[in-house]
Parts: C-alpha cells; structure tokens; sequence
C-alpha cells in the first residue's frame, strides 16, 4: 500500500489528475501544477470527435453562482440539474456572442459545452469540483487571455440575467443559470485504453469507452482495465457522510465482493485500487498470491498513518 500526498492548492482534484494521467493525455498525477487536458477526449465521448482532432479546446459548463457579502462561491454542477431543453436554450443565446469574437462554441450535452481558442494554450484554469468549495476569486483562470474570458463571462451573465429560462427554472424550484465556468484545455490528443465508467458527472461518462458507460463487475472481470467508480464524490463534496456510507455499501457489494470473489477463485491476477481525497490517494495492490500470505494480520495501521 503506498500513499502519495497531492497539492491542497492544485486547480485540479487528484483524481482529476490521475485519471488524466492513466487516459495518457497529462504527465505523472504527481506532478507540480497537476493537470487534467480532458476537454477533447471528452468532446469525443460526446460525439464530436471531427472537431476534438484540431486546435485547443475547453470545457465550458452552464452553472450557478451565489453572490454573498464577501466572496463568491461556485455552486456544484451537479445541483444545476439543467435538461436538454434548458441547456439548448442557453446555449444558443450565448453562440452568437462567441462566434462575432471568433471562438466556436459547440454543445455537447446537457450543461456540457465546449469553446475552442487556439491562441488560449496558456489560460490556468481550475476544476469546478477542485473550486465548488472555496472561494471563487481564488480559482477564476489565470493567464495572459483571463481578461477575454472574463468579458465573455460577463456578456453570457447579462444575457442570461433575468431570462424566461430562468425564470421558469425558479418558479420549478431550480438554481438560476447565472454564469459559465471555463476548464480541462486540451489540444487534439487522444485517450488510450479502455475505461469504464460508474456514477460521476457527464464529463466522466464521456470518456468511457462506449461498450462501458454502464458497466458492471462482471464486464470488468470477464476483459480486465481501468475502471472509474464515481458515486462517492457527490456526497464527499458537500460532506453528507450517511449518503457516502451508503454508497459505499452499495460500492462494496455491486463491484468490491465480486471482483474479490474473481481474484480468489483465478479469473483474475491481480487487482489495484486508488483510493482518493482532495489531498492525495492511496494505491493498494491485491494479488491471488497475496490472500494466501494467512500469517500477514488484517490491519489498518498504513491508512491510520497515512498525514
């Protein structure tokens, strides 16, 4: 079992970073100013794949931003629960705006855009997940266009202030879609592997291999890879700790006990695990081998010394 420490000031999560580095598309997780270039790999999850193989591109993601008396705070993406229609509508009130600038601006799914600016390879952007729970100001992209970008966010704020869609969306009982937060540039690299994907955000989803975007266990066992379970992070974010025992549960017994099962019984070799929080991960490798060491005694000592 070995633990590696990750920077609690990073722009990016540390699974963010690992998965970028496993995909192939970033430098070693470990890495000063950790990195996670997803955009184009997911853009080609989402289909656009002819457009993800030239220039540079982000992410740009609808969200809600509380304004209090002293800082600004980014609202978890995933409380947005922006629908198709929704996401449509927006998106094509801003369009216009980006392309009179000369950035594309393309949709890829709901609340999942996407904005090519070949001449932004230099913006420091910041994960939505690494920002949701500091304070905005610290985490807005850096870098010698951050000035551009923050005119295209003021604009797209104004002509979404006070729009029908929002308003509807209050009267439903929703957050305001009030701003747009810009991450994961990336030039045309390609992901390599295969990964499996279950639970997370829309971003992960895409960049399951297409056979796997609703795997199970079983899938994994039968043809061995990389496999990203997300449910966790959701209830970690906003610390609802019942909600990410039971997930945890549901973890254990949908995807823990069978693969354990496979490796004790041969159908697998081997097994690691990476297990993450916002200052680091644990890696622990399993093999057959290693479950008949019968002398070695169960302990969570190397977890409890972990800093």
């Amino acid at each position: 079992m070995q633990y590696s420490s990750f920077d609690n000031d990073s722009r990016v999560l540390p699974h963010e970073a690992w998965l970028s580095h496993a995909l192939g598309l970033a430098p070693a997780a470990t890495q000063p100013n950790a990195s996670a270039p997803l955009a184009t790999a997911v853009m080609r999850g989402c289909g656009l794949a002819a457009e993800a193989a030239e220039g540079y591109w982000f992410m740009l993601q609808p969200t809600h931003v509380q304004i209090s008396r002293t800082h600004l705070l980014l609202s978890d993406l995933r409380g947005v629960q922006l629908s198709e229609a929704d996401s449509r509508g927006l998106y094509e009130l801003a369009r216009p705006y980006f392309e009179e600038l000369g950035y594309t601006l393309l949709h890829g799914a709901p609340g999942l855009w996407f904005m090519r600016a070949d001449d932004w390879t230099d913006m420091c952007v910041a994960s939505p997940d690494a920002t949701t729970t500091q304070s905005m100001s610290d985490w807005l992209p850096e870098g010698t266009h951050a000035r551009a970008f923050r005119k295209l966010q003021n604009e797209v704020q104004m002509l979404w202030h006070e729009h029908p869609i929002n308003q509807a969306r209050q009267a439903r009982g929703l957050q305001p879609v009030n701003s747009c937060w810009l991450w994961g540039g990336a030039g045309p690299a390609a992901p390599q592997g295969r990964l499996a994907v279950a639970g997370g955000t829309p971003w992960m989803a895409a960049l399951a291999s297409p056979e796997l975007r609703q795997p199970d266990a079983a899938q994994l066992i039968a043809q061995p890879g990389l496999a990203m379970l997300g449910d966790l992070i959701a209830p970690a974010q906003v610390g609802d700790w019942a909600d990410w025992l039971a997930r945890m549960q549901r973890i254990e017994q949908d995807w823990l006990a069978p693969l354990l099962a496979a490796l004790k019984d041969g159908r697998i070799d081997s097994l690691q695990l990476v297990l993450s929080h916002r200052d680091g991960w644990t890696t622990a490798d399993c093999s057959r081998a290693a479950l008949r060491k019968f002398w070695r005694k169960p302990s969570l000592d190397s977890l409890l010394k972990q800093p």
